[in-house]
């Protein structure tokens, strides 16, 4: 494959999912400044026709794509379906009669139009009853502008208001506050408070269920002890034994034998699933989705670290990875009471070694921080080609899980 891509949440007042910016580039060479717009736009269209799949990519959710002047005037967002995506128009374009005419006949086909990283400026006026949406840059505008451009969108009550780079949940709240109804950014991955933690039996269980796998040789006994004490555990450990990848000749009747079943080695990746879905019970499912695709895209990375026979440490840290955001703590406040291994701490708290590593190219692929990714490729001896096959699989893998825990 030669088709790079990375997709960013975009989330509604309640948190939950919206659809999806795609960002891409046709190799992670094309990352530098002097890449061509009209010829990324192009290419974009056609991974999206003949490789990813635009469905495959936005898992049905509305999908944000960047069009230039150019590429609007020739009519390309007519090549993907009116009922999929949003024609984002980069702040780069100009406000020309050809380009009114040219959106017109998009919304007229039932295009949806956004304004990117827009400032209102006065020759935009006419286009405001073309333009569904309305980007708004967070961080980076000015009070003044900020202050102008609402002004003259609230003037147009059918546009919407979509906040980016919204990084905290103060800053949610305020967005929120000044009209804004879509948020772009990984505020939903950051504490909303500091707070001390105190565990629901459920998670209690998880808990205990992780320190008994923890040991070199767990007590199968003693596990299935704790499952049996549970009975939404039991149940989801029953259910997870029914899937495809566990191939067998007779049906599971006790706890025990589906905990045999598995083994210690899926039953640690098991309970993690589990973590997941419980300690973000109450948080937008792109969290634990995000948390779960971390999860394998981590344990995928193993073997390129020389550390396959370690793929389930690799997996654990990527799950642990969003700890903070679960539980609405600092990470640190938490990791230490959990019964993890000193490397699994070192590279959560302190970033240190080669968990750690897999964890920031994790980070950098979900941010479309397409150098930084290069430099720890680089540095993990990972193939270009292959980080992007690895990263489909682990997406395509959480979908596939975060459906199974609901």
């Amino acid at each position: 494959m030669g088709f790079f891509a990375a997709r960013q949440p975009i989330l509604d007042r309640e948190k939950a999912l919206y659809g999806y910016e795609l960002l891409f580039r046709t190799s992670l060479d094309n990352v530098f400044p002097d890449v061509d717009q009209e010829k990324a736009t192009s290419k974009m269209i056609e991974g999206l026709q003949f490789d990813l799949g635009l469905d495959k990519i936005s898992d049905g959710k509305l999908a944000f794509i960047n069009f230039t002047e150019q590429s609007l005037l020739s009519g390309y967002p007519e090549l993907l379906p009116n009922q999929k995506v949003v024609v984002e128009i980069l702040e780069t374009v100009k406000p020309t009669n050809s380009l009114y005419g040219a959106l017109k006949k998009l919304r007229q086909k039932g295009y949806i139009l956004a304004l990117d990283d827009f400032i209102h400026e006065a020759h935009w006026e006419p286009f405001y009853k073309l333009i569904d949406i309305v980007k708004i840059d967070y961080r980076e505008i000015s009070k003044q502008d900020m202050h102008d451009t609402l002004a003259a969108v609230r003037q147009h009550p059918h546009i919407k208001l979509l906040a980016e780079k919204v990084e905290t949940n103060d800053e949610f709240k305020k967005a929120k506050d000044e009209g804004f109804v879509l948020f772009q950014g990984y505020f939903f991955s950051r504490p909303e408070v500091i707070k001390s933690v105190t565990l629901t039996p459920g998670q209690a269980s998880i808990a205990s269920l992780m320190s008994a796998l923890s040991s070199p040789e767990p007590d199968f006994n003693e596990i299935t002890k704790l499952f049996e004490l549970d009975v939404t555990l039991s149940f989801k450990l029953l259910r997870y034994t029914q899937t495809a990848m566990f191939k067998r000749q007779n049906a599971i009747k006790t706890i025990k034998q589906a905990v045999l079943v598995l083994g210690k080695n899926e039953l640690e990746r098991f309970v993690s699933l589990i973590f997941a879905a419980q300690f973000s019970s109450e948080k937008p499912q792109e969290l634990i989705r995000l948390s779960i695709q971390r999860a394998k895209f981590c344990e995928l990375l193993a073997p390129y670290c020389n550390q396959a026979n370690d793929s389930s440490s690799a997996f654990l840290t990527g799950m642990m990875s969003l700890l903070d955001a679960m539980l609405d703590t600092e990470l640190n406040m938490v990791i230490n009471d959990l019964p993890l291994s000193d490397d699994i701490k070192h590279a959560l708290i302190d970033n240190q070694g080669w968990l750690s590593d897999c964890v920031q190219l994790c980070k950098h692929f979900e941010q479309g921080n397409w150098q930084k990714m290069e430099q720890s490729c680089n540095d993990l001896n990972i193939p270009y080609q292959k980080i992007l096959e690895e990263y489909e699989e682990a997406a395509m893998w959480a979908e596939e899980k975060v459906l199974q825990l609901a």
